[in-house]
């Protein structure tokens, strides 16, 4: 009949708006679900940073090292003003070569002054003066300039080295003058540190080292 057409047309009109409907609200929930994923990396982008190592300090009368000059001790720390404003400064007596000289605090460590070393360190140093080693070239230029690299950096294992190689190489050809100083101040190096960490006479610390460069 004509009512009975017109209710059969009427049914899937009711039903076809509400997937419509639905659908965008999924659409959105699945866009939303990201942007609590992208918050999680900025959480961990916040890591404690490490502190910083405070310069090291050094203190009245306290024996240093003060690389290609020697061992020297520390005998007063005075301001010196320099363009209005107040700077600590360390007066190093150098006993080496009786000379006098002034280091800004803050800048000491980049100078490369540092502490004696401990005896563990410094026997550390005569083993390895005593050990086998890697051939050096046979260029003195290029060995000079090496191991004058290893004196400015001057950590007792870099003094070692340089006592090391140029002793045994002085044994095969004389070392040209300019090798044969830079040795003879790091052998003085060597030994003054080696004697003050041991606490022993230098004479005796001088016989130390050439007896373990003699034993290989």
């Amino acid at each position: 009949t004509p009512l009975q057409q017109e209710a059969e047309a009427q049914q899937p009109q009711n039903q076809e708006p509400q997937p419509q409907e639905q659908a965008p609200q999924q659409q959105e929930q699945g866009a939303q679900q990201p942007q609590k994923q992208e918050s999680q990396p900025q959480e961990q982008e916040q890591a404690p940073q490490p502190e910083e190592q405070e310069p090291q300090q050094f203190t009245l009368h306290q024996r240093i090292v003060y690389p290609s000059q020697g061992v020297g001790v520390v005998v007063a720390i005075e301001d010196k003003e320099f363009k209005g404003e107040k700077i600590p400064y360390y007066v190093i007596y150098l006993e080496v070569t009786d000379m006098t000289i002034m280091a800004p605090v803050t800048k000491a460590e980049e100078l490369g002054i540092r502490a004696i070393v401990s005896e563990e360190e410094a026997q550390g140093a005569l083993q390895l003066i005593g050990e086998d080693y890697e051939p050096i070239p046979s260029d003195w230029k290029l060995r000079y300039q090496m191991n004058l690299d290893l004196l400015k950096k001057g950590s007792i294992i870099d003094i070692a080295t340089i006592v090391r190689s140029l002793y045994h190489r002085s044994k095969v050809k004389e070392l040209p003058i300019m090798e044969r100083k830079l040795y003879d101040s790091a052998l003085k190096l060597l030994e003054d540190e080696i004697a003050y960490s041991l606490q022993k006479p230098k004479e005796e610390v001088e016989t130390l080292i050439f007896t373990r460069l003699e034993s290989r």
